[in-house]
């Protein structure tokens, strides 16, 4: 039926579409009118005229300069109608190059005439439709320059058309600083300033191509930070465009503007246009009278601006209810709205155990979270994720709320069905947190496979999740049973251990001692562990005493030799390797305060008197050194200095009163 109509519509057409060709000018213009008028509102119209191959005579009519301007003119309007059909038909536009020929025609169509701002707005249909032909318009200085010319003088739909343009296309660093040099943050300010509130549709295009350029970009956010329009500064005109009496679009626009100024760092948490103007306009924002879009974009944003500053995360959580409105916007229907509640909830609770309990009390919040780790959309699984990891900092929430409501079953399922990198690293990150020892998530968590699932982590390309994964195990090991330490020995396996010692991040190698270190712990475990992994675990420790590595990695190698110097046969095996014996030497000399401290620990274990070959080991290493090096340190004459510094003097007496020759 459908190619019937088409066909129909081909046939209907087919008089003035073969004038489109004619070698008379006013039989050409006569037929585009026609064309044109056909097209308008009508999609079933716009994808037969596509269908039947018009858009390359389109197209080239309309960059002809020999032509009669009226005939460009039309041509370029036909165009810019069918780019506001279905997003088949904008495909089909781009594809035959229609995005590349509305650029190349703005390069030279003088400004202020009616097919710049025709070209406009064809181009400006093309780029809402995403994706957006980015590549279409080139990183061309003097191109910009002319558009943000345009942005300046042409007329007002030209200009609003212009900005919108430059607001997408505007999607990094390059982009962002090629249009900072065109002049574009004193373009936008122009759009801007007014006596009066500047109309939406001129603002809005404004303030998001302020927002796409300021994002991230410290550079560009201090020049808007400096950018004049009149007597007004950038951030000034913002202020004003944030207060209560201003469209509620554009005041959203303003404190989204003002919030990535901030977070570039051109403008400091405490700054009255910060504290005083965007937070609490987007706290206004995000109360129940307002329209769910505006409460959704209001609670993202909000998020972005308290995410890293204590003292924003305090005052936003006082600010006009906003525990309560927040907790409304988790129950809107749209995913948008769930997904800026829950980053606005996480952001809030990112440091301040207060503000935690305060979130964990608002009503039923626990239970949407956990709808939201189940819910359809990513954006609103990944966002429920992010609010249980920053609520998971709270020592007793782990205890109490997150017990009751058994979060770790929705996360476990979430990580185990194969979830994009970013929710991975968010929800292993949540995992670090539940399986604290003190977290009664960590025995049922031991039940559905998170040892397996943390091993594999570990061998994942992303660092993050290598350092997730060593670290959740290093948290599980902990204070554990035998059986869990063992559990983890096998699965993980001493050759993964060795490429983890190998790692390129230098958090992972710490955090994979630090492993090494809880599973060595308790001396019944270690002397277990040791019997069975010995040569595994002395050569690690031997590795990084003697690669180069920083002071804080060898310091942890060092208090595993420390620990297992505590195990009742295990010390055997550090007194039988010479090389490590010298090495302890060699650290209790070390200039790191550090590494000195650690070595201390070791050698103190090593010479406690009265354990069975006590006086063999102090015999052998008093022939190695380590007494005269105890000796050394005591004789120092910083000692008692060093004992409120480093609490270093109470090791090296302790160390010494050990040895039966000592007096």
């Amino acid at each position: 039926m459908q190619q019937l109509t088409i066909f129909m519509d081909i046939e209907s057409s087919r008089s003035y579409i073969d004038e489109l060709y004619s070698s008379e000018d006013a039989k050409t213009l006569e037929a585009l009118v026609t064309l044109k008028n056909s097209v308008i509102g009508s999609n079933r119209q716009k994808s037969s005229v596509i269908q039947q191959g018009i858009v390359p005579r389109l197209l080239q009519l309309m960059a002809d300069e020999t032509l009669d301007p009226n005939i460009r003119l039309e041509a370029t309007i036909t165009i810019g109608s069918l780019a506001k059909g279905t997003a088949e038909n904008v495909s089909s536009l781009v594809e035959q190059g229609a995005a590349i020929s509305l650029v190349e025609l703005l390069k030279t169509v003088p400004i202020g005439t009616k097919l710049i701002e025709a070209t406009l707005c064809a181009l400006r249909s093309i780029f809402l439709h995403p994706p957006a032909p980015i590549t279409a318009l080139p990183t061309d200085m003097r191109l910009l320059s002319r558009l943000t010319q345009i942005a300046r003088e042409g007329s007002p739909t030209a200009r609003a058309c212009v900005v919108r343009i430059l607001s997408i296309w505007c999607g990094g660093p390059l982009e962002q600083e090629a249009l900072c040099a065109a002049g574009a943050c004193g373009a936008a300010a122009a759009l801007l300033s007014s006596r009066t509130t500047p109309p939406p549709a001129r603002a809005l295009p404004a303030l998001d191509l302020l927002a796409a350029m300021c994002f991230e970009n410290a550079n560009v956010s201090q020049v808007a930070l400096n950018t004049r329009h009149g007597d007004k500064t950038i951030p000034e005109l913002l202020t004003f465009l944030v207060s209560r009496d201003k469209p509620l679009p554009v005041a959203m626009g303003a404190a989204r503007c003002l919030t990535f100024i901030h977070r570039a760092g051109a403008l400091p948490p405490d700054d009255n246009r910060v504290v005083f103007g965007a937070l609490p306009c987007l706290a206004r924002l995000c109360t129940k009278d307002m329209p769910e879009d505006i409460r959704a974009t209001a609670a993202e944003t909000l998020a972005y601006l308290a995410e890293v500053d204590t003292s924003l995360q305090r005052l936003a959580a006082i600010s006009n209810h906003l525990m309560s409105s927040l907790a409304d916007i988790v129950d809107c229907p749209s995913a948008a709205a769930k997904q800026g509640a829950f980053k606005c909830f996480a952001s809030l609770g990112a440091n301040d155990e207060d503000i935690r309990k305060r979130i964990i009390e608002t009503h039923g919040l626990m239970v949407h979270v956990v709808h939201g780790m189940n819910n359809p959309e990513p954006s609103v699984r990944l966002a429920a994720v992010r609010c249980l990891h920053s609520l998971s900092r709270s020592v007793q929430q782990l205890r109490t709320t997150f017990q009751d409501h058994a979060v770790w079953r929705p996360l476990m399922q979430l990580l185990n069905d194969s979830p994009g990198t970013e929710l991975l690293t968010v929800g292993s990150s949540t995992l670090c947190n539940l399986l604290l020892e003190f977290s009664p998530a960590k025995e049922p968590m031991l039940d559905q496979g998170a040892v397996e699932m943390l091993c594999n982590l570990t061998k994942r390309p992303e660092a993050a999740l290598r350092l997730n994964g060593i670290w959740a195990l290093m948290n599980m090991a902990f204070q554990a049973e035998q059986k869990v330490k063992q559990r983890i020995l096998c699965c993980l396996g001493t050759e993964q251990m060795f490429r983890l010692l190998g790692d390129s991040d230098t958090r992972v190698i710490m955090k994979t001692l630090g492993l090494l270190r809880n599973l060595l712990s308790t001396r019944q475990h270690i002397d277990a562990i040791m019997s069975e992994y010995s040569s595994q675990v002395m050569q690690a420790v031997i590795v990084v005493l003697e690669g180069s590595y920083p002071a804080e990695v060898k310091e942890q190698a060092l208090c595993i030799l420390g620990n297992i110097g505590d195990g009742e046969k295990a010390k055997d095996l550090i007194m039988a390797n010479e090389d490590v014996l010298r090495k302890l030497v060699d650290y209790l000399a070390h200039p790191e305060s550090k590494l000195q401290e650690a070595a201390l620990f070791v050698a103190g274990n090593l010479v406690w008197r009265g354990e069975a070959g006590a006086a063999a080991r102090q015999a052998r290493l008093a022939e190695l050194g380590v007494l005269r090096a105890l000796k050394l340190l005591y004789a120092r004459q910083d000692a008692a200095h060093l004992h409120d510094k480093y609490g270093r003097w109470k090791r090296v007496t302790t160390a010494l009163a050990q040895f039966n020759e000592f007096t």
